[in-house]
């Protein structure tokens, strides 16, 4: 028996032993990445006259609450306040929601569900086809700027207020907020078509630390523990390469024992750690997947410290300590790649890589022409941006907060203003050899004024699957011209604003202007024999799934009508959100909304598109 295996808390809630090993993590955790060298960071104070970093910002212990930061900086945290992700998880008995609980139906596959209300409550009742009818009091909405989904347990229908039957779990049921409908909860990532309604994970097991505050500690068991970690509701999948990913270092194995008892007595586990740090953060990990409760979250959503880092010794002394976004402790170090210390900007974008980083669901392929199991590039979907920019070659210096601004919600308008040439400084202040018109139309062969020269319009191109049907920027910061790119994945970036040109057109233009080659013969696998078809069309008909997304995208976008049923085609791919894509696309390019029940199968979705297509066409031809 393992060491792990062999500790036992006295006594649990109903007054059995409570094993803290060998439970298996659920499907929505994460593998751990990370190594366990590199030299620790120092957390020593700044000399007195100046502000210092804390000495502790991880444990427990460190943290203040959000409530604390109001007297002193009260617009950002009146404006965080109204934000999405401080709305991103919430009880639902405090705050208001889109969707509609008003006794309407959501039928899927041979299954039904009804939101309905009962006294005053919102409750989810899910009648499967083969199985008995549940009843679900809602508890918590997730998200609220594209779509909520939602927390709820199982109560008996005959008394729907009295106890609980099962854990809370995520329902199967979101509320698409733009199109006033719901969907299957799984469809906003690259899952595979589900066959029925049924309550899902456990939360407090699934999606509780992403989108909630914990402790720093508590999210780095696995980071600590290096290769083959055990995985719990604190690992996650940003499966950065060696050369990106950053080194975490136990450097006092006894401070780090002391810490982790901490953190597990406010779990109700007070049995001894064992010596060896390995095995005390796989206990650890093992306590939290099965201990964890929103009790012991600092704060439920996100909270100012789930960024900024325990502030405690900040509020205890504003002007001596200020916050850090870098992880300070006596008993762990953190270095980059290249072993040194990681720059602000660095640890800014780690902080947000802990919850921006997932290559949701077990969709096999990534950007770069890669999969998720070997060498895994970009998402393909939103949810990844922070993973991919430190894929990058900017996030040493360039933080996500050069962008966005973390205390509210970014304006669109401020959004667009970015792809604008007139936005390039934020790239220019280190790339000074491309400031002015000049210069930048040299480099970019384009008109210094349009779009063809604004930095991010090119090296950050639209090509991911948003959550509103619409694609969103890559935020791997790279070339369109990286050999990476055009020999691996479909289409060529170029294609997304040139819609009309062919395969041979810009390959070629690129080799020109940049001094470029590409393999024929590998766009010859991609495209087929014939180089002097559209890259497009090509990867409509062809593409993996999100590649097929994009073309769809692009061509409704640049009016092609003449691929109507090439794009209908695609409603029977695997993956229903291609298929969300593809209505999407006939929607733009007829002007119309399909009627179509995007919850049967996808043979027959596509087979009601082509009869809706035909039937348009027949009529406009009397």
């Amino acid at each position: 028996m393992s060491v792990r295996a062999a500790i036992r808390e006295p006594s649990g809630r109903n007054g059995t032993a409570l094993a803290f090993g060998g439970a298996l993590v659920a499907a929505a955790c994460f593998a751990a990445c990370g190594g366990s060298t590199g030299a620790p960071k120092s957390a020593a104070l700044a000399a007195p006259g100046g502000p210092g970093e804390p000495r502790s910002n991880v444990r427990r212990a460190d943290y203040a609450g959000s409530a604390s930061c109001a007297p002193c900086h009260a617009k950002e945290y009146d404006a965080w306040q109204r934000s999405p992700m401080r709305r991103m998880t919430r009880s639902l008995a405090q705050t208001s929601v889109h969707a509609p609980f008003d006794g309407r139906s959501f039928g899927f596959k041979t299954d039904e569900a009804w939101m309905e209300q009962r006294d005053g409550r919102d409750f989810v009742r899910l009648r499967p086809a083969d199985g008995d009818e549940r009843l679900y009091l809602v508890t918590k909405v997730i998200g609220g700027r594209y779509r909520e989904d939602f927390v709820g347990r199982e109560v008996d229908a005959e008394n729907p207020f009295g106890a609980a039957l099962d854990e809370e779990r995520v329902l199967p049921l979101s509320w698409v907020i733009s199109r006033r409908e719901p969907r299957y909860k799984g469809y906003s990532v690259m899952v595979p078509e589900r066959h029925g309604l049924e309550a899902g994970l456990v939360w407090k097991r699934a999606c509780i630390f992403c989108h909630n505050t914990t402790s720093g500690l508590s999210v780095l068991y696995d980071d600590l523990y290096g290769p083959k970690a055990p995985s719990y509701q604190g690992s996650t999948s940003n499966e950065l390469p060696p050369d990106k990913a950053f080194r975490y270092t136990v450097t006092d194995p006894a401070r780090l024992r002391g810490a982790l008892a901490d953190e597990l007595a406010a779990l109700g586990a007070h049995a001894p750690l064992p010596k060896d740090a390995h095995e005390a953060l796989a206990v650890a990990a093992d306590v939290t997947l099965e201990r964890f409760e929103e009790s012991t979250l600092i704060e439920l959503g996100i909270g100012c410290e789930a960024c900024h880092g325990g502030s405690r010794e900040h509020v205890q002394n504003p002007r001596g300590v200020r916050p850090s976004f870098a992880l300070d402790s006596d008993f762990l170090g953190v270095t980059n790649a290249h072993g040194d210390t990681p720059s602000r900007a660095e640890n800014i974008n780690r902080t947000c890589a802990k919850c921006h980083t997932v290559l949701f669901s077990r969709y096999p392929y990534t950007w770069e022409g890669h999969t998720r199991k070997r060498s895994p590039g970009g998402s393909s979907t939103n949810s990844g941006e922070a993973r991919d920019f430190l894929l990058g070659g900017c996030s040493h210096e360039l933080t996500c907060t050069s962008c966005h601004d973390p205390h509210t919600e970014d304006a669109p308008e401020a959004l667009a203003k970015l792809a604008e040439p007139a936005s390039n400084g934020v790239c220019t202040s280190c790339h000074a050899e491309f400031r002015g018109e000049a210069a930048t139309a040299a480099h970019s062969h384009h008109p210094a004024a349009s779009a063809g020269s604004a930095c991010v319009a090119c090296h950050m191109p639209k090509k991911n699957m948003g959550l509103n049907y619409e694609l969103v920027r890559y935020h791997r910061i790279g070339s369109p011209t990286d050999t990476e790119r055009v020999e691996g994945d479909r289409p060529l970036e170029c294609a997304l604003c040139h819609a009309d040109r062919s395969v041979d057109q810009i390959v070629s233009t690129m080799e020109r202007w940049w001094n470029k080659h590409y393999d024929r013969r590998g766009l010859e696998r991609l495209y087929g024999a014939d180089l002097r078809k559209n890259p497009l069309e090509m990867t409509l008909m062809g593409g993996k799934p999100h590649e097929r997304a994009v073309a769809a995208n692009v061509l409704a976008h640049a009016g092609r009508t003449d691929e109507l049923a090439n794009i209908a085609a695609i409603l029977d791919d695997e993956y229903p959100l291609v298929r969300y894509f593809g209505k999407a696309a006939l929607e733009r390019l007829t002007g119309v909304p399909l009627p179509l029940d995007m919850n049967a199968s996808g043979q027959e979705t596509r087979a009601a598109a082509e009869r809706w297509l035909d039937a348009r066409a027949n009529k406009s031809s009397r």
